[in-house]
């Protein structure tokens, strides 16, 4: 089906949610849970990107800034709508949809690749990381981080009372619990939030927008989180197959 014959989402019920300016970015969260303490190492890294890319357009959502098109039965495009953000880490991913709507995947893949070292810079210029530098065998530059505050321990106690105690999330927590779940890194997070099949069941169900009272009032920002959560399911399955 041809573009001319999108059918935009149902906007009447959703209203973004209201966001404190000094909250971190959607992508800068969890890309700070998916950073281990443990090993200092970052879980999927393999296909990161992706997961990046598709809190980025989780973020637009949450800010009333993306929608997702229908374009036949299976085919979802999302669109650039609002006034155009200013943060140097949402802007390109706003611009790119603004030329045309897009496949979710196709968005993901875009934007993805730049975003890693563009938040963690961002995660060490707000303390929430520090970064430590050196040189293994004398000469060869190696660089880890440490945690540098509390955010990730706050952030994973969201989670963790949203998938273990049965919690009802606000949005933003609905959103990070849902991308961690569709990048297949949440089992990383045992024992913290144990790799249970009721744990597996309420994220999967986060996936498919199944987000309780923070579900009110917010029914595009649930359709485009899915169909992003669907796109990073498929697109880290096919991601890891080819890694093993």
């Amino acid at each position: 089906m041809n573009d001319e014959n999108q059918v935009p989402a149902d906007r009447a019920d959703d209203a973004p949610p209201v966001r404190s300016i000094d909250e971190p970015l959607l992508v800068e969260d969890v890309l700070l849970l998916l950073y281990q303490p443990s090993s200092g190492a970052i879980a999927g890294e393999n296909y990161l990107y992706y997961v990046l890319g598709g809190a980025v357009v989780a973020d637009l959502t949450l800010r009333g800034l993306t929608e997702v098109q229908e374009a036949g039965r299976l085919v979802r495009r999302v669109a650039a709508r609002g006034d155009a953000p200013h943060d140097d880490n949402l802007r390109p991913a706003w611009d790119y949809l603004a030329t045309k709507p897009r496949g979710v995947q196709t968005v993901i893949a875009a934007i993805g690749p730049e975003l890693r070292s563009k938040v963690l810079g961002k995660l060490v210029d707000d303390g929430h990381l520090r970064r430590e530098r050196k040189k293994v065998l004398g000469f060869i530059p190696s660089e880890s981080f440490e945690l540098g505050s509390t955010r990730r321990a706050e952030l994973l106690a969201r989670v963790r009372a949203t998938l273990v105690d049965g919690t009802e999330p606000d949005a933003r927590t609905a959103a990070i619990t849902a991308l961690l779940s569709a990048s297949a890194n949440l089992h990383q997070f045992d024992p913290e939030i144990p790799w249970t099949s009721s744990v597996i069941h309420r994220a999967k169900e986060l996936e498919n927008g199944n987000w309780g009272a923070a579900a009110v009032g917010a029914a595009v920002t649930r359709a485009t989180i899915a169909a992003i959560s669907g796109a990073l399911s498929a697109s880290t399955a096919a991601n890891a197959a080819g890694h093993s």
